[in-house]
């Protein structure tokens, strides 16, 4: 029993210290952006490549990681993605070249695949599932985190030691997580050891994501983007037919057709990021852009939204373990939309207090949200698919975040163009701003349908 608990301890710690770590990467580059621009000389769609090339990665890689984790075991990957974080995020701490950053954010991208595609799998397969739910709400509350305190001490670590500094601090963190999972996660957690792993699959599937995100992100900035996003659309179309002929498949489409609460939870979560990622993107430019606050401040008053979803997590995650996590979560995705839609009037004078105040209602959304819609896709599944079922969730998270990036990326081609941000007016960026949260609370809404779609995920379970 004490080596039960001891196991279940540093499981949580470690997956708890990944889960916040690669967020925080994603989300406290945002504050560095114009530091970066500066620097590099890049305009406002290259760098959002910054952010959206770390995406895509994390996106294509995912799946294929999980899978393999599911046949070689979940702890190999899972270590094995922490020591590369670690090791390309101190890269793009020394480059001097937005072309040659892009690329090892690129590379940093799938080593948080390997971690994501494995830490919650671990958590699912040694803790019960009368204590799945908590400790799912604590690992929910890590990410959601990382996504939103990263850009307060990524604000801070810009504006004392310069955007390098944030690299090299999540250096630190990965290398502590490695030593954690290498001498105390004693075990290993194998689901399909006797099968094959699927090479040419995970190939179309990588080739077809990465196609697809690229065509879509630029598709009003490069001429030729629209048949890369044809050309993706095509490998993924012939990927599902492969799957469906294979004996050993990378992903066992079957799961969607069958497990209802399983596809609409996964469509929930895909449409929940999508509605919400950006917004720290667009606020961090909004502060410090139109308002003209350092990033620092611009990262003190962001904090709002992370104290809540720090708060609401884990409570969410133990209700969920007593109610039916479908309703918790569609009550989160509920007030996420009224705070999106909120932000559709934002103006160069809205007083900040207002600011905060709505971002406090948008993290108690993600709050309410994350944590039981994670349990609900944990729960719907079998031990033996655990890695897939948490790879696909964090499939549908990062493709969510990169989906999100794309509209921002297309509303910022269309009302800014390929201009330095600099140059950019208050009043251009501002309308960029509103309309980007119109189309984002105008997603969030249709979610809540998707999330109430998924129906009983206990009677489920029970079937």
């Amino acid at each position: 029993m004490d080596n039960q608990v001891s196991l279940r301890k540093y499981a949580l710690v470690s997956a708890t210290m990944s889960a916040f770590l690669t967020p925080f990467m994603s989300s406290s580059i945002n504050l560095a952006i114009p530091a970066i621009g500066e620097e590099f000389q890049a305009s406002a769609v290259l760098l959002g490549w910054v952010v959206s090339s770390y995406l895509l990665a994390s996106a294509a890689f995912l799946v294929p990681m999980g899978r393999l984790a599911d046949i070689i075991g979940r702890k190999k990957v899972f270590i094995t993605g922490v020591f590369l974080f670690a090791l390309f995020s101190f890269l793009s701490g020394l480059v001097h070249n937005i072309q040659t950053f892009i690329v090892f954010r690129v590379l940093q991208g799938a080593g948080s695949a390997m971690i994501f595609g494995t830490n919650m799998a671990i958590l699912t397969s040694v803790f019960p599932p009368q204590e799945r739910g908590k400790a799912l709400g604590i690992n929910s509350a890590a990410v959601y985190l990382g996504l939103s305190l990263g850009p307060v001490l990524g604000g801070f670590l810009n504006y004392r030691f310069g955007w390098h500094s944030i690299f090299f601090f999540c250096t630190l963190l990965a290398l502590i997580a490695f030593f954690v999972i290498l001498f105390k996660l004693q075990g290993e957690w194998i689901g399909a050891e006797q099968e094959k792993y699927d090479g040419l699959g995970a190939g179309l599937y990588m080739l077809g994501l990465v196609c697809f995100m690229y065509g879509l992100s630029s598709f009003t900035s490069i001429s030729w983007a629209p048949y890369v996003l044809l050309a993706g659309v095509f490998i993924l179309g012939l990927f599902i037919y492969y799957e469906t002929k294979t004996t050993y498949p990378l992903m066992n489409l079957k799961l969607f057709r069958s497990n209802i609460p399983f596809t609409f939870s996964n469509l929930a979560a895909f449409i929940n990021y999508s509605a919400t990622f950006a917004a720290t993107f667009l606020l961090s430019l909004y502060l410090q852009s139109v308002r003209g606050y350092d990033s620092q401040v611009a990262g003190l008053i962001l904090l709002a939204q992370p104290v809540m979803m720090a708060v609401l997590s884990p409570v969410a995650g133990s209700i969920s373990d007593r109610v039916e996590p479908g309703k918790v979560a569609s009550l989160g995705m509920a007030i996420t939309t009224v705070s999106l839609f909120a932000f559709v009037f934002l103006g160069p004078d809205t007083p900040i207090p207002l600011v905060m105040a709505n971002l406090l209602l948008m993290g108690a959304g993600f709050g309410l949200f994350s944590s039981p819609n994670t349990n609900a896709v944990m729960s719907s599944v079998k031990r033996e698919v655990y890695g897939l079922a948490s790879s696909t969730l964090g499939t549908m998270r990062l493709v969510g975040q990169s989906v999100s990036m794309a509209i921002v990326t297309l509303m910022m081609t269309l009302f800014i163009g390929h201009v330095e941000l600099e140059f950019v007016s208050k009043a251009v960026l501002v309308q960029c701003t509103r309309v980007s949260f119109l189309i984002f609370g105008t997603l969030c809404f249709l979610g809540i349908f998707a999330s109430l779609a998924r129906g009983n995920v206990r009677a489920a379970q029970t079937r």
